[in-house]
């Protein structure tokens, strides 16, 4: 990999909706590259298809990178040496690079109709023949490779419509070398000749896109599979330039969770998960699910992203951004397509809720309780401690830990069926007993006290503790019995022994 000039690369998606994680994952392949080899990192807009154009997408894209830390140095609102960076402004200055193709023999005007096309493409249909406008078709067709320099003049001037296509070469062999795939081999005979303009003055795709990249000196060209088609017209639109390309990986893609496919919206809102890093409103005002709104930490989201379709070389799975950064080589990018797995996408967003200091989520915690007029003397740090294992999202510190400041009056049905035997009433009466005599009701005192009187009066611990738990939480789950005990208090817990009791015998 030629990493001996500064290495510029750029992610360049089109406004034309939200972005798509897979799009995310191309933006942060390129960013841990550049930032790898302390590069630069650039945003570039590809407006050019007017037709398609939304115009709230490009902010969404923008915060969307804001929001999960993917700073780009160069780009729309921070304009470097290389701008402007959306190339509906560099409208201008396509039509000198396309002039030059046609002046070079590389590129031709073509005149054909969409109705004159339509036809020659159902005609070979019927042959069960496929249509392409390429070295076989063109000498046969209306442009400038077969109308005279005067017909093309006079055309031209009556501002009849045109389009402008490239002159693939014939018979050639073409090896492209991809940093992920390899070598791979295009006989140029199988190319059709692609639109690189057109008579509104705006260029396709494939001519802005390659202009930019060399006037911005981008050294790496990073991209979705879905491109791999375009390498060889791409090459060869830089051989035609007589520029020098850029080096070249197609990322995998991102499959389906179920079946076989390529991921979209369609199976998020199938399956109950988000494909897209904020939460998008469309036209219609139907809304499409954002891992920002789900609670998900960027970092996670990012962490997740990072493994579909990269592998480390080790078995470490949790991993900074700056970690990320670290340990990022295109080299270890699958060829394969990565699938989606919702669960795994939980589970690392559950491994960086666990890194939050205690503190943070402390604080959450008692934003949460004013939300809902909660007021309490409990040591909140010592309450998030003993449910933060339990977490997988910091609103979830509610449902883990509501039992500390509200009484259960609802017990878990099943969780009753369980726990409540002939003689548990005669238990928890014991119980009662025996926590009124405890002094020093701290956890691990009680417990031990507990305990001891329960192998004493050879009472099974199943007994004691479940009917216990069900009690003071309302069902089964919960951290230890004795810390919720001592973080209560001993009038609360006796209070709520009581009150099961009761709700048992009603």
């Amino acid at each position: 990999m030629n990493t001996s000039s500064a290495v510029r690369v750029r992610f360049a998606p089109s406004p034309t909706g939200p972005l798509h994680i897979g799009g995310l994952r191309t933006a942060l392949y390129n960013y841990l590259f550049a930032k790898k080899h302390q590069g630069t990192f650039i945003l570039r807009i590809e407006d050019t298809d007017q037709t398609r154009f939304v115009p709230k997408a490009e902010t969404y894209i923008k915060e969307s990178l804001k929001w999960c830390g993917i700073d780009y140095d160069e780009g729309p609102g921070k304009e470097g040496s290389y701008g402007p960076y959306k190339q509906s402004e560099r409208k201008a200055l396509y039509k000198e690079y396309i002039e030059k193709l046609i002046a070079s023999g590389w590129a031709y005007y073509a005149f054909d109709t969409p109705d004159e096309l339509d036809k020659l493409r159902n005609e070979a249909e019927a042959q069960k023949q496929k249509f392409m406008y390429n070295h076989a078709t063109r000498s046969t067709l209306q442009n400038s490779l077969t109308l005279s320099k005067e017909k093309v003049t006079e055309k031209l001037q009556n501002q009849e419509k045109y389009v402008v296509r490239f002159k693939t070469p014939q018979a050639r062999i073409l090896c492209l070398k991809d940093q992920i795939r390899g070598e791979i081999q295009v006989d140029t005979n199988t190319l059709d000749d692609k639109i690189l303009f057109k008579s509104d003055g705006m260029p396709t795709y494939h001519l802005a896109n390659i202009v930019d990249d060399h006037l911005m000196q981008i050294t790496h060209v990073i991209r979705g599979e879905e491109w791999l088609p375009s390498l060889a017209l791409h090459v060869l639109l830089y051989e035609a330039f007589g520029w020098q390309a850029p080096e070249f990986a197609h990322l995998p893609l991102i499959l389906k969770p179920v079946g076989k496919g390529k991921l979209s919206k369609r199976d998020g809102d199938k399956l109950g998960f988000p494909v897209f890093p904020l939460q998008w409103i469309d036209a219609d005002n139907k809304v499409s699910m954002g891992y920002r709104e789900e609670g998900f930490y960027p970092e996670a989201v990012l962490n997740f992203m990072a493994l579909l379709g990269w592998n480390p070389g080790t078995e470490k799975e949790v991993f900074s951004l700056e970690e990320l950064i670290t340990s990022f080589d295109l080299n270890r990018v699958n060829k394969s397509g990565a699938k989606f797995d919702p669960e795994k996408n939980k589970w690392f967003q559950q491994q960086h809720i666990q890194q939050k200091s205690t503190q943070e989520l402390s604080q959450h915690l008692k934003t949460l309780l004013e939300t809902k007029n909660i007021q309490t003397d409990l040591n909140i740090s010592h309450v998030v401690s003993l449910v933060k294992e339990r977490l997988i999202f910091t609103d979830d510190l509610w449902q883990q830990s509501h039992f500390f400041f509200e009484t259960p009056t609802i017990y878990d049905a099943k969780a009753v069926k369980k726990v409540w035997k002939t003689d548990t009433v005669k238990v928890l009466d014991l119980l009662i007993q025996q926590l009124e005599l405890v002094t020093d009701f701290t956890a691990e005192n009680t417990a031990q006290e507990i305990k001891s009187w329960a192998k004493t009066a050879e009472i099974g611990l199943g007994k004691i503790m479940m009917p216990l738990r069900v009690a003071l939480v309302g069902s089964l789950s919960g951290p230890d019995v004795f810390e919720i005990c001592a973080l209560i208090g001993k009038e609360n817990s006796i209070a709520r022994i009581k009150n099961f009791v009761t709700y048992k015998n009603v």
